[in-house]
């Protein structure tokens, strides 16, 4: 290993502890507030918000604590015997392409409440969000099952298989290699062109009805009139572009560095540089779960409302005792 590489594990482990200092709490809070309903949210939009809080979290467990800090940390441990490794890379797969295809699902569906009026009342309900989430949700962890058979022990201790080697089939099993292909395609290529076609379309939709209302409303261009209904409409789409747009900005680093590996084929043989390039686009993809939460408060004053509220809780409550308790 290089110097250059050995200077940037160092940094890394320090990072991954740090994200999961960051990103564990703010998801918990994330999903307190949003499940209380009170953040002027409908129910459709709050199902999915609080279902991409929930596997945002874990993937922070799972990806990021059972994985990368307990390899930089504790590598030899009860997760590094085999069945046990083997299950947590199940878990780390299937909670990250939740976490991922939940971004997706949350995506269409203001996409449809904008765009698709017609289909909206029926579509943008909190039954549909459930059943949607539910689905996909099975339907990905399902998938991520055979994970579990691509590993193998390194060494055998005692009667007790340690380390999760990969088997030499998968990669020249053609089952093996076409399940490798589909898996990456669905995580994340088709993510990625699914939402930016999804907003692509958001955006020409939003500029082609706020051209018709202003002709409708007979605004000239000198005139500068507000219009109630197309502020709410521009409110409510923030939150969706600055969600799909996070995770296309922190997702793209990995993407990059699947398509340099293929295209260039040169497997071990990469220098410190592409290899650290590589572990950055992990990690960006890692921290892009610590963002919503923040992404709301950023842009949903009743969510910082209720943020608010909540730090000040404990502080009140300790007043009213003593306020109770004084003579």
């Amino acid at each position: 290993m290089g110097q250059k590489l050995l200077e940037y594990d160092r940094v890394e482990k320090i990072l991954y502890v740090i994200i999961a200092l960051i990103g564990i709490p703010v998801n918990l809070v994330a999903i307190v507030i949003l499940s209380r309903g009170k953040c002027g949210l409908s129910t459709c939009t709050t199902r999915y918000l609080v279902a991409m809080a929930a596997t945002d979290l874990l993937v922070l467990i799972t990806e990021v604590i059972l994985f990368q800090i307990k390899y930089h940390y504790f590598n030899w441990s009860f997760l590094s015997i085999t069945p046990v490794c083997s299950v947590v890379l199940v878990l780390r797969f299937a909670s990250t392409d939740c976490s991922v295809w939940f971004t997706v699902t949350f995506t269409f569906d203001r996409f449809v409440a904008i765009c698709c009026q017609k289909l909206k009342t029926k579509y943008c309900t909190g039954k549909t969000a459930a059943a949607v989430l539910a689905t996909a949700g099975v339907l990905l962890c399902l998938k991520n099952i055979p994970r579990y058979f691509t590993r193998e022990p390194r060494y055998i201790i005692d009667n007790v298989p340690w380390g999760c080697g990969t088997v030499d089939s998968y990669f020249t099993d053609p089952g093996w290699v076409a399940y490798d292909w589909f898996d990456t395609v669905l995580t994340p290529f088709l993510p990625f062109a699914v939402i930016l076609l999804l907003n692509a379309l958001t955006v020409r939709h939003i500029l082609v009805a706020s051209r018709v209302r202003k002709g409708l409303r007979g605004e000239s261009k000198r005139e500068n009139r507000s219009d109630p209904e197309m502020e709410s409409r521009k409110r409510s789409v923030v939150l969706l572009f600055t969600i799909s747009g996070s995770f296309i900005l922190l997702w793209l680093t990995a993407v990059v560095n699947f398509v340099y590996y293929q295209i260039t084929a040169i497997g071990n043989d990469r220098n410190d540089s592409q290899y650290i390039f590589q572990y950055v686009g992990y990690l960006l993809r890692n921290l892009s779960c610590c963002t919503n939460t923040f992404i709301y408060a950023a842009t949903q004053s009743k969510f910082r409302e209720q943020v608010k509220s909540a730090v000040k809780y404990p502080l009140t409550s300790v007043l009213r005792l003593i306020h109770k308790s004084a003579p």
